[in-house]
């Protein structure tokens, strides 16, 4: 080949010109994945340093550690050393001995306070201890998130959609009810499918404050599918204050036997047995406080009432039923409320809320002072209707499959 004719030596010129710019180009590529991958790599320092921090906070000293079956871990902590004295308005408190009962409250005969998956193990709590459920820095990692972590603004951009029962006007001073446990599919780790009592009292979009309990699948918080005892609660309309179960100061825990956010079990099965539980969110008349309690004077703890503004008083409105979050609305979600089924199929079919009751200002449990209002969102995926009978009293049923047919 000769090297010296004017073609030749262009095309040389022009191979040794792309050669060096694919160089330069290469190795600023290279230099921008090796900076990328150092900046991540700093990045994830800085947020575990966080997260450890934050779970420093949440994750206290423990005087025992019992391994779940369901490979939770239950850390047993001193009840003065628990989250919620570690809020500005609650320093220095320690935990409450449980007040009487309300009038007119029902025994509830052959309830065991071994309804949780931990409690399995044949460990418990000592005296003196609360159990619980450690937040692992996986699960913050999967959130990605540290201050708001176990809050609802995890759930951003989500629509929530809704099958319950209201009751509003005038003041009531608790709510409660019988509630069935399943276990619903959830479509994604990030939607979750709920049933619970909410007590409230201010202005949705303002100033609302909210008291919640009930039962949770929601696999984001909870890194998996079992159906779980969980609490919420807000000052503000769910910006800035409040959080599920103790992941925040607020919620005072009182009972070694009960963790929240540990797993249900057993939980009811299609046309087969069913499984429910009694809670009742209500007012002590004596210190404003808010109490939870299981099936009936199994006191699990309290919302201080110096955490609320509008809660100081009274509720003005109790809502019962179900709610799941969707992240790819208007389009359905196949997330399940309740068993997954419509509330038309009944009992063994669809989930239920029975014995419903308020507080009145006598302090004496009560049946509903009117029909309730039944509503939900989108009857196509989900339903919800209500009755009245001797043996349940006030009652629905409610739920459904989320995406089908009618509900695309």
């Amino acid at each position: 080949m000769d090297f010296s004719s004017p073609m030749i030596s262009l095309l040389l010129h022009i191979l040794v010109i792309v050669s060096l710019f694919c160089t330069f180009n290469c190795l600023e590529t290279s230099s921008q994945l090796v900076n990328q991958t150092f900046q991540s790599r700093e990045e994830l320092h800085k947020l575990k340093k966080i997260f450890a921090t934050r779970l420093n906070r949440i994750n206290k000293f423990t005087l025992k550690t019992i391994q779940s079956p369901d490979e939770d871990i239950i850390d047993c902590v001193l009840t003065h050393k628990q989250p919620a004295f570690d809020h500005p308005l609650l320093k220095g408190q320690k935990p409450l001995d449980p007040p009487k009962l309300p009038k007119g409250h029902n025994k509830i005969g052959n309830l065991s306070e071994s309804f949780q998956i931990w409690s399995l193990s044949g460990e418990s709590c000592p005296d003196g201890t609360i159990p619980i459920r450690r937040i692992t820095e996986q699960e913050m990692l999967i959130t990605k998130r540290t201050r708001g972590f176990g809050t609802k603004s995890t759930e951003d951009g989500a629509t929530h959609i809704y099958a319950n029962a209201k009751m509003h006007g005038g003041e009531m001073y608790g709510a409660k009810a019988t509630i069935n446990v399943w276990i619903p599919h959830v479509e994604s780790p990030n939607e979750f499918s709920l049933s619970q009592i909410w007590v409230m009292s201010g202005t949705s979009g303002k100033d609302l404050n909210t008291v919640e309990a009930g039962w949770q699948v929601y696999p984001l918080i909870f890194k998996d599918n079992r159906s779980r005892l969980f609490i919420y609660w807000t000052a503000d309309d769910y910006q800035h204050t409040g959080c599920y179960n103790l992941y925040c100061p607020g919620f005072v825990h009182i009972n070694k036997r009960i963790a929240l956010g540990a797993a249900i079990s057993p939980t009811s099965t299609y046309n087969g047995k069913q499984f429910d539980i009694t809670l009742s969110i209500w007012k002590d008349v004596k210190t404003g406080n808010w109490w939870l309690d299981y099936g009936s004077g199994n006191f699990i703890g309290y919302w201080p009432s110096s955490l609320f503004p509008n809660l100081k008083k009274a509720a003005t409105e109790v809502h019962w039923g179900g709610e799941i979050t969707n992240n790819h609305y208007p389009r359905a979600s196949s997330t399940q409320m309740g068993s997954g089924h419509f509330a038309e199929e009944g009992f063994k079919k669809a989930s239920y809320f029975k014995n419903m009751g308020v507080l009145d200002s006598d302090n004496t449990w009560t049946a509903l002072f009117a029909e309730p209002i039944y509503s939900a969102t989108n009857a196509n995926c989900y339903s919800i209707k209500g009755g009245r009978n001797r043996d349940w009293g006030d009652h629905f049923y409610y739920g459904g499959p989320g995406k089908n047919k009618n509900c695309p």
